[in-house]
């Protein structure tokens, strides 16, 4: 009974350090560390679009029509999308697993994701951290949001330590800690309850 209680117990601090592993700074040094079990929604992420959008199943089924399928993913015209590169960009790196430091197809955390988007779809240099990045970044109102707009959350801290680049109808792309690269819901609970501030990078 005693094992079972400590177990118990240190459950929430295991799904803490899961979400907040994309610190707010590091040490560019930093070693990549990876996980095995990422390497399932790799796979799977050839014939979907991976997601835990609330309202998706474990992702979107592809149609071969790439533009089609994030539009009807995100529940919007094809001509909605502003920047079809961005949205190549996300599909080219989708089902990638997260690496604490990582920049590369072998593993990327959330800060390094979001800025080789913003860099090779704006043109626009990002810092490492996602605390930094939060600091060049026009605040906007929820309701003000455009696609490609970064949101930032603070998991189990008061500090920003994860960050995703906005879509449509509140969808993000993010590295995410236990899937990968993947679109999200900003309003499913679990994401907005952490959810603190986005905007335009400046």
């Amino acid at each position: 009974m005693k094992r079972y209680i400590k177990i118990v117990s240190f459950l929430p601090l295991l799904t803490l350090f899961l979400f907040c592993s994309c610190l707010s700074k590091r040490n560019p040094s930093a070693p990549i560390l990876r996980s095995e079990r990422h390497s399932k929604y790799n796979n799977k992420s050839k014939n979907v679009i991976l997601t835990d959008a609330s309202q998706f199943s474990g992702g979107y089924e592809r149609s071969g029509n790439l533009i089609q399928d994030y539009a009807n993913l995100l529940g919007v015209k094809t001509n909605d999308l502003e920047n079809i590169h961005l949205y190549e960009l996300i599909n080219e790196w989708m089902g990638t697993p997260y690496a604490y430091g990582g920049l590369s197809k072998k593993g990327i955390d959330c800060s390094g994701f979001a800025s080789i988007v913003i860099s090779e779809v704006y043109g626009k240099k990002l810092p490492r951290s996602s605390e930094d990045q939060a600091d060049v970044v026009k605040r906007k109102y929820e309701k003000q949001l455009k696609e490609g707009d970064l949101l930032f959350f603070s998991f189990g801290s008061s500090r920003i330590n994860h960050v995703g680049i906005y879509l449509h109808n509140n969808k993000f792309a993010h590295a995410s800690t236990s899937k990968g690269v993947i679109i999200s819901d900003l309003k499913d609970t679990w994401y907005y309850k952490f959810f603190r501030r986005g905007g335009t990078v400046k």
